[in-house]
């Protein structure tokens, strides 16, 4: 079932990036192209016109190409980028004009040594300044103690669920952001159910549902999946959604509602 839309759907978690392009050592060098026309191509066929551009672990600090194509696209794409935690305002203010509206800490699959990261206070300092937020990926079970060496006021959004080890209310993942969340704003990205090692995401989604409500879930393609581009099936990845929550009201506030505020500002194009 495809909910009723009043405004355009927004895939909260989407890349590009060329072909065989990665820093030197990264963990994963794609050796095809991900370009925004070939998003387009598959979501907008589906009502999804808006779209959340976040930069790969592959690409590091170099945003060169995240700003670029926000630079062309200034009310349909939205930005979350990399920078190092001696990042300033002075550092993130012509990012904010270009369209970022978070940084993203990807800590998947390597150390989650978060040292430099606890002293970053000139950093936490700028987000809340420009009223961003945190994007996390971790591995899984790992968010809680993540989350311990972070400013408890900091805005967060969870990628890919959260990839808690158990489906459960007790699971310490859940405890730790639902607890979160009672003192900052809290969103979870439904979002990469192939990067959950097994566990059911349409249970997931539901007890984040439960445990946060429905207007702290946003819905993200993760296209083009890398690591697990087979599953890159765009209408397949749209519907998951829906088959997911089994609740229209909650898939519209995660399609729509949710990310207008987040990265919108109500629509701005600020």
């Amino acid at each position: 079932m495809i909910p009723d839309l009043s405004k355009p759907v927004v895939d909260a978690h989407f890349h590009v990036f060329a072909a065989n392009s990665a820093l030197p050592g990264a963990r994963y060098t794609p050796g095809y192209a991900a370009p925004l026309s070939a998003w387009a191509a598959a979501a907008q066929p589906l009502g999804v016109k808006r779209g959340v551009l976040v930069q790969t672990s592959f690409l590091g600090t170099d945003n060169k190409l995240l700003l670029d194509t926000l630079a062309h696209h200034p009310d349909a794409l939205r930005g979350v980028a990399v920078v190092a935690p001696t990042a300033d305002l002075m550092t993130l203010a012509p990012l904010h004009t270009a369209g970022v509206r978070g940084i993203r800490l990807n800590l998947a699959g390597i150390a989650h040594d978060m040292s430099a990261w606890s002293a970053a206070a000139a950093l936490w300092d700028a987000l809340a300044a420009l009223g961003w937020h945190l994007e996390l990926h971790t591995d899984t079970g790992r968010l809680p103690e993540v989350l311990a060496q972070l400013p408890a006021a900091l805005p967060l959004v969870i990628d890919h669920m959260g990839k808690p080890a158990a489906v459960a209310a007790g699971d310490a993942t859940v405890r730790a952001l639902t607890a979160r969340a009672r003192q900052t704003p809290v969103h979870v990205k439904l979002s990469g159910a192939y990067r959950l090692g097994g566990l059911n995401a349409a249970a997931l989604s539901r007890l984040w549902l439960g445990e946060l409500g429905p207007d702290r879930l946003l819905w993200g393609s993760d296209w083009p999946c890398t690591n697990h581009e087979a599953q890159a099936d765009y209408p397949a990845l749209r519907r998951a959604l829906d088959d997911w929550l089994g609740d229209a009201a909650a898939a519209r506030a995660a399609l729509v509602i949710n990310s207008e505020r987040l990265y919108w500002r109500q629509g701005s194009s600020e």
